[in-house]
């Protein structure tokens, strides 16, 4: 077993310290810590899924987070430091109102702010007027909502709704993802843009920018 899929079993099992152990051998053995988080996404996302059909509970979905945490901690510095010293654009970034997950949105969050965007994040179960308050008061350029449960996929829509009922529209961009979300459902609710995984936030984040 490598140093990946080694990782990739201790968030699976939730083990933190055996998490930490590899995440700090795939730094040492000089492998770009992009390829494994991309990686610990998909399966945090397959997680994220078994926990929504009760093939998993909260308790097993807390120590998988935890696990991922520990990896992200080693791998964090590393990123930071191969990232641009110029910010490209100010991103305001929480999960939705009454969803209490983070992991997911702390990778993107770690992802977008190598790649040089300022990212300001809110933390969980933030309330739809918080998104657009600290949006105005950073002149954010986008705003991002993560939901990690169904139940909380609503909140996303509550923000663009809130956004027209006030004007502030055109104002920004609006971005949304999360393990039970899909483009589709983007489109449906009138979302500038969704992504999958942590490089593809990037990736919408950037051709967001360059059209305004």
């Amino acid at each position: 077993m490598d140093s990946v899929e080694k990782l990739l079993q201790a968030v699976t099992d939730g083990d933190e310290t055996v998490a930490a152990e590899a995440a700090q051998e795939i730094i040492d053995g000089g492998i770009d810590p992009r390829e494994p988080i991309a990686k610990l996404t998909e399966a945090m996302r397959i997680l994220g899924k078994q926990f929504e059909d009760f093939d998993i509970f909260l308790p097993e979905m807390i120590m998988a987070a935890d696990a991922m945490t520990a990896a992200m901690r080693i791998f964090e510095p590393v990123l930071l430091a191969s990232g641009k010293s110029e910010k490209k654009g100010v991103i305001v970034l929480g999960s939705a109102p009454g969803d209490m997950h983070e992991i997911g949105k702390n990778i993107v969050k770690t992802v977008l702010t190598t790649a040089g965007f300022h990212v300001v994040d809110l933390g969980k179960n933030v309330q739809v007027m918080d998104f657009i308050n600290k949006a105005e008061e950073v002149r954010a350029d986008i705003i991002g909502v993560s939901s990690l449960m169904t139940t909380t996929m609503p909140g996303a829509s509550d923000v663009l709704k809130l956004l027209s009922d006030k004007g502030l529209r055109d104002k920004y961009k609006v971005i949304v993802g999360g393990a039970p979300t899909n483009g589709e459902w983007a489109n449906r609710i009138g979302a500038d843009g969704w992504s999958g995984s942590a490089s593809d936030a990037v990736l919408l984040a950037n051709r967001l920018l360059e059209a305004r």
